[in-house]
Formats: structure tokens, C-alpha cells, sequence
């Protein structure tokens, strides 16, 4: 049998796993061409969203004093979790947060993002977030931790994932927007295998398709590729966000996977993203958490740091002139090579 020294078994997973070149970040196809709000519509109301309930409101949030039936076990990821149904017979995708939750937890982050996301202008399924619940399966009926619920409605149909290297959006303000959002975060988890591209049933906005990042609860912490710690405000507090520029373009301190996203993103693009985050106010902010299931306490200390954050990115936007926000203006990129 072949043996293989110890030392080289993990850069021999490496090479298996990790591509040796990045991927070219490139349009599908003419960014003017793509029909802009199936990723993205710019509300007018900002400040008038809400971010406790979310775009779905409250007739869509899950009954905390219902009793849920078992469906099936979780066949994959890292967290826990299952699907139940409750009494309206409404199938709930459940996240379940890891003891002691809610720190290191991926649901609550998940749902503050989601809120935040879909309350500036980026579609979003109905996602929450509950401490408990009760369950009925084969062993009888009890209570389990809870975690983020994601409903399956019928009006949104999963018709596959979307490619964050290759999509019609790709140079647009609104996806550059959405990457320093997301970098804001300091988001984990990009993988294209978390993005859903949804068939809208019953057409919202306009459109009968969205373009959605899911699975966003690796947030709230570090960023890297194995493991990083997440939903961590001692973290969050002391790492840096943008380390500096190059090229005209942004650097940030990230170091999670596919960094080619994050190489051409330009001061404008961050400016605008701040903008847009700065129109939520401090209820907003709050409530976004508390739907998150965040103790007071510990919410303020990622609220303070987010605002550090937009302040630094909105201080870009004195240097540089920027189109009007409404009016994305596309930019084909450059494939980028490491």
C-alpha cells in the first residue's frame, strides 16, 4: 500500500479542491442587456422598511407556539437542522444554532443579513429566526433548539444557482454594491453553490426571476477559508476593512475564498454601498438584529462597528464623482489572474 508522508496529505487535498488559477470574473452577457431587478430595484423608501418582519412580514413568520411535524434530517452542510411542517401545511427549512448559540451561530447572522440585504434593495426569500420550537417525529413530541426557518413558498421555485464569476450583472454598480455589503459583513461563505436563482411565480417587481445569495450566516466575524470564526464581536470590532488601494481599485481585508471578486472594485463602488447602508436608522438597525435573536448588548457592539464601516466607505465618495444611484452604470471587467 502507498504511504504518503503526513506532511504532504493537506496541500494534496488542496490541489484537489482548490483551483490553481482564479476564475475570470466576466458578464454573461452585455451588462445593458440584463434586465437589472431581477438582482436588484433601488427602494425609495429605505427608511420605511422593515427589518424586523422583512419584505415577507409577519403573516409569513413561523408560529412560535405551534407544534411542527418532522420531514426529514438535513442531508448536508455543517450546522444541524431539518425540515418540518407546520398546521397550515407550509414545509419550513430549518438551520438549527449550535450550543451555546446565539455566538458562532450561522442563523442568527443569516437573518440579520438577509434583513439588511433585502431592506436596500436585493431580493430575498422569507427567512427567521426562532430560539425554540416544538417538534413531532417518531420518538414523540418535544423541544429542540431553533435557528434560522427558511419557508418554501410556493411562489418562489428553485431553478438552479448562479455563477458568481460568470452572470449578467457582473461590473454593474448594484453587484459591485452588493460584494461590499457583503465584505461589510465580512461574509465567509461566497460560494456559487449559495446562490438561488429563483423563478418568481407570482412576479414581484416586475420580474419572474430573481437572482438571490443565500446561506449567509457565515458573517459577523473573520474571514477565511477553513473554518473561520463567525458572529465573534471581539472580532468584528478589531479587523480592519479597507487596508488600502491599488490601481485605482479598493483592497480589503479579506481572506476567504475567491479573492478575484474583490480585486476591481472601485471607490465609487464602495461609496455607493455606504450610502445606501447610512439611509437605515438606528431602529432599523436594531430591529434587524433582534429578528436575528441578538441580546441588546451584543447587537450595539456589531451596530457600532458597521457604522465605522460605512463612514470609512461614504468618505471614499468625497474623492470620487459617482452616477446617480438609480441609474447603474455598467463596466465589463477585466478577468482577473492570481
Amino acid at each position: 500500500m502507498l504511504k504518503r508522508a503526513p506532511g504532504l496529505l493537506l496541500p494534496a487535498i488542496l490541489a484537489v479542491y482548490v483551483p490553481t488559477c482564479a476564475p475570470a470574473v466576466r458578464p454573461t452577457m452585455p451588462p445593458w442587456d440584463a434586465h437589472m431587478a431581477e438582482l436588484y430595484k433601488r427602494p425609495v423608501d429605505v427608511s420605511e422598511r422593515d427589518t424586523f418582519h422583512g419584505p415577507w412580514g409577519e403573516e409569513h413568520a413561523p408560529d412560535a407556539h405551534a407544534t411542527y411535524r418532522f420531514v426529514r434530517g438535513k442531508q448536508h452542510g455543517v450546522n444541524p437542522g431539518l425540515t418540518v411542517s407546520d398546521a397550515q401545511g407550509r414545509e419550513w427549512h430549518v438551520k438549527q444554532a449550535p450550543q451555546p448559540a446565539p455566538k458562532g451561530a450561522e442563523g442568527p447572522a443569516e437573518v440579520v443579513l438577509s434583513r439588511v440585504l433585502s431592506a436596500v434593495g436585493y431580493h430575498q426569500p422569507p427567512v427567521y429566526f426562532m430560539q425554540s420550537f416544538t417538534v413531532a417525529d417518531a420518538a414523540g413530541t418535544h423541544v429542540e433548539r431553533g435557528g434560522r426557518f427558511r419557508l418554501h413558498d410556493k411562489a418562489l421555485r428553485v431553478a438552479g444557482q448562479w455563477s458568481w464569476q460568470e452572470n449578467p450583472f457582473v461590473g454593474t454598480r448594484p453587484y459591485q454594491g452588493l460584494l461590499v455589503i457583503l465584505m461589510m459583513f465580512n461574509s465567509s461563505d461566497l460560494k456559487n453553490e449559495n446562490n438561488t436563482l429563483y423563478e418568481v411565480t407570482e412576479p414581484r417587481d416586475g420580474v419572474n426571476r430573481w437572482y438571490v445569495v443565500r446561506d449567509l450566516g457565515s458573517a459577523l466575524g473573520e474571514t477565511g477559508r477553513l473554518n473561520p470564526k463567525r458572529d465573534d464581536p471581539d472580532l468584528f470590532d478589531r479587523l480592519a476593512f479597507i487596508t488600502g488601494a491599488r490601481s485605482g481599485f479598493v483592497e480589503f481585508n479579506y481572506h476567504g475564498w475567491h479573492q478575484e471578486l474583490f480585486k476591481r472594485i472601485s471607490p465609487g463602488d464602495v461609496a455607493w454601498a455606504s450610502e445606501l447602508l447610512a439611509q437605515l436608522s438606528d431602529r432599523q438597525w436594531s430591529d434587524a438584529f433582534r429578528a436575528g435573536g441578538y441580546e441588546p448588548i451584543v447587537a450595539d457592539r456589531f451596530v457600532r462597528r458597521l457604522h465605522q464601516k460605512i463612514a470609512e466607505g461614504r468618505r471614499l465618495g468625497e474623492t470620487v464623482s459617482l452616477p446617480a444611484p438609480s441609474m447603474p452604470q455598467p463596466r465589463r471587467p477585466v478577468g482577473v489572474r492570481p
